[in-house]
Formats: structure tokens, C-alpha cells, sequence
């Protein structure tokens, strides 16, 4: 069976398939499949958006499709920015202004913890979804440290860490991330659908 991810997100689609890889005869990438779609993310949770891309490139391609959404989540900020994380600053994608602005909302905050929530969800041709959350427990820095990782990396310090994940290298950041726990979950899920 082929399974498409529905990002273009190089990092993402890597780590997709060193964990997912046995599962599926082959795993694509939306724009190897040739597949232009933007959804429009209007969901109020992490799991309704990647709910919604997963059905609506399953629905075009015919296949297995594989979405996540993702952010980081500042306690003091109520949950901030949450869904909104890539677009906080106003500009999609922006990682600098995006760090500045969450910086400047905790300057006068003495709490500084946060986590980052993956949800991700495959949802098959027929309509059968399989879904999983992960989630990676820290607190937001007061500057940046590191140039490794993407989005708020380098502000984010996990549990039990001296470094922000910005100082750490892909393998390391891999074993204890948000993204790598719900797809370790989605995989085992898979294992059971499939004993059965």
C-alpha cells in the first residue's frame, strides 16, 4: 500500500518514513505524487486540522494519506499560540518573528512552561482514520540557543535538558520529540488494525 504525506516539509517526511517505513510499500510525498492542494486549516484543535488534510488528500489521490498538525502551547499564554503557531506573528513560516513575538509575550511572565503537541492522523481510501497525539513537556528560554531544528527550537528547552532543542542534532531531537511519539503511537496502532 502507498501512503502520501501530506506535507513538503523535508525534516517531517524523513523521520515519516524511518518509523513508518515497514508499514507501507512505498511513502510519498504530496508533490512527488504531483498533488497542489492547500487546505484550509479552520480546525480548533491540533487533530480536526490534521483530520480534515489527511480526508481531503485521500479523497483526491485514491490513497492512504498521512497528515499532522503541530505547535507549541505556553502555559501562561493560556495555550498560546497553539494552533496558530506557524502564523503567529501574522507571517506563515516566519521562525524569527514568530520567536520574537512568543519572547516578548513571556518577558514579564515567571512561567515558562510549554509543550509542543503533535497530532497526526492517516486517513485510508475507504474513510478509516488512525489517529495519534504526542506531546514534549519543557519551558520557553528567555533567548536562542542553537541553529539546529525548525519553528521555536531554539527557545524551547525539554524536560530534563540543559539544551534547547536547537543545540541538539536531528537524532537526538528525534527520540524524545512531539512528532516522534505520536508516530511511535500511530505505528502501534497500526499493529494492532492489523491483528485483527
Amino acid at each position: 500500500m502507498k501512503l502520501i504525506i501530506a506535507s513538503g516539509n523535508k525534516h517531517k517526511i524523513y523521520e515519516i518514513k524511518k518509523i513508518l517505513g515497514e508499514k507501507f510499500d512505498e511513502i510519498v510525498s504530496m508533490k512527488e505524487e504531483g498533488i497542489f492542494h492547500e487546505t484550509v486549516e479552520d480546525g480548533e484543535t491540533f487533530l480536526e486540522n490534521a483530520e480534515k488534510k489527511a480526508r481531503e488528500i485521500a479523497e483526491i489521490s485514491g490513497c492512504a494519506t498521512l497528515a499532522d498538525d503541530s505547535g507549541i502551547c505556553a502555559h501562561a499564554l493560556g495555550g498560546a499560540p497553539g494552533i496558530y503557531s506557524a502564523r503567529f506573528s501574522g507571517d506563515h513560516g516566519d521562525d524569527e518573528k514568530n520567536n520574537d513575538l512568543l519572547l516578548e509575550k513571556l518577558k514579564d511572565k515567571s512561567d515558562r512552561t510549554a509543550h509542543y503537541t503533535c497530532a497526526m492522523v492517516i486517513c485510508f481510501p475507504n474513510g478509516e482514520l488512525v489517529s495519534c497525539e504526542g506531546y514534549m513537556y519543557g519551558e520557553i528560554t528567555t533567548e536562542r540557543h542553537g541553529s539546529g531544528g525548525f519553528g521555536y527550537d531554539p527557545i524551547f528547552r525539554p524536560e530534563g535538558e540543559v539544551r534547547t532543542v536547537g543545540e541538539m542534532t536531528d537524532e537526538e531531537k528525534n527520540k524524545i520529540s512531539h512528532r516522534a511519539k505520536a508516530l511511535w503511537g500511530l505505528l502501534e496502532k497500526l499493529q494492532k488494525r492489523e491483528s485483527h
